[in-house]
């Protein structure tokens, strides 16, 4: 039985470009309107489920007549351009049918690179989850190029389920799972039923990385699943015309690969929170403030703050110290210096006033705090 997926509340489910348009023949209503169907039953059910899915520059193809995929990249974006309004169509109608709502939201590597953005992102998904809508997320085609491109929907799964910090990642795909080599040249090869993401053996199964599987290949589903693992989530890479498959793996059902993230969600979070991110500033708190943080697991809120120190951005890294000058907790700011010090001793009913907006409640979220 696939625990990971049974006990999964938040999953990211991403789809391959060759399911999605029937092999490139357009987007695959009938496909699509499927895993709507049964994304809409795990909403139901109390499950939260973000879609990446592939497919803009096939179908924009399709309706542009070209019959050869373009080399060329403003080509490429173009094609993206017209290809994503059927994509973004055909998603909503089929969520529509089943009572859910759907969102089209376009992400560049840029845009969780960069603190605030990746801020402004994370936001953004986890209040439309909030409000029952399934994020539908594509690689921004249009505007990218070879220096941002994730490069395959794959990665851009992985950084999703990072980005919000999902529970597992779905990978459907045109295989079974993966194998311990390519069963299409190989009578010998075995089925992989479970194995840790981020086991090197698994990369040299998938063909390596110079291999000539590596571009949108197994190779960019394993190494997806050791990005996703990196945020304590699982990965689970299955045939997405099996039926049912979602809702069977969501029901426990062993199907496709298992590779199990080996470090907790929480610990694997706080981890990269404490060795990975620069400080760029100070908030100093009083007692009270410094006492929910460390003792509650608390959010720390700007009423408890008495001072801020250095210049820093939405989205930096700021140290988190005690009124005695010691630093006990550091994580990512929602507000800014010039902001945050507006907002200090304030309650969050007098941002509006302060700010000329309400944002968030919290100058650091609980989620984004690490103790140190």
């Amino acid at each position: 039985m696939n625990l990971a997926l049974k006990n999964a509340r938040r999953i990211v489910v991403k789809v391959g470009s060759s399911l999605v348009t029937n092999e490139g023949k357009g987007v695959d209503a009938q496909a699509v309107g499927n895993w709507c169907r049964q994304m809409a039953a795990l909403a139901a059910d109390g499950r939260e489920i973000i879609m990446v899915s592939s497919g803009a520059i096939a179908e924009g193809m399709k309706r542009l007549g070209w019959t050869v995929r373009p080399q060329e990249i403003h080509e490429l974006q173009a094609a993206a351009a017209v290809g994503q309004m059927g994509l973004a169509q055909i998603y909503e109608t089929k969520l529509r049918e089943h009572g859910m709502g759907s969102a089209q939201v376009l992400l560049t590597h840029a845009d969780l690179a960069d603190r605030e953005r990746y801020l402004n992102a994370r936001s953004t998904l986890l209040t439309l989850l909030k409000h029952k809508v399934i994020p539908v997320i594509n690689e921004n085609d249009t505007v990218v190029t070879d220096e941002i491109k994730f490069g395959d929907n794959d990665t851009l799964g992985a950084l999703v389920a990072n980005l919000v910090e999902a529970d597992a990642l779905v990978i459907l795909t045109d295989q079974a799972g993966l194998y311990s080599a390519d069963p299409r040249v190989d009578a010998s090869a075995r089925f992989i039923d479970e194995a840790l993401a981020g086991s090197a053996e698994l990369e040299k199964m998938a063909g390596g990385a110079g291999s000539s599987l590596g571009r949108g290949g197994m190779i960019t589903k394993v190494l997806a699943a050791k990005r996703a693992a990196s945020s304590g989530a699982s990965t689970v890479i299955a045939w997405g015309r099996e039926t049912d498959v979602l809702l069977r793996l969501a029901g426990g059902e062993g199907i496709g690969t298992l590779l199990t993230a080996p470090t907790q969600k929480l610990a694997a979070r706080k981890q990269w929170m404490a060795d990975h991110l620069q400080l760029r500033g100070v908030v100093i708190v009083d007692d009270g403030a410094a006492a929910k943080l460390k003792d509650h697991g608390k959010s720390l809120l700007p009423i408890g703050m008495v001072e801020v120190q250095g210049e820093f951005h939405r989205g930096d890294v700021i140290a988190v110290r005690n009124a005695s000058g010691v630093e006990f907790a550091r994580g990512l700011a929602n507000y800014s210096s010039s902001q945050a010090r507006l907002i200090a001793r304030k309650p969050s009913a007098e941002f509006e006033r302060l700010l000329g907006y309400t944002g968030e409640p919290e100058m650091i979220h609980r989620d984004n705090l690490v103790l140190t």
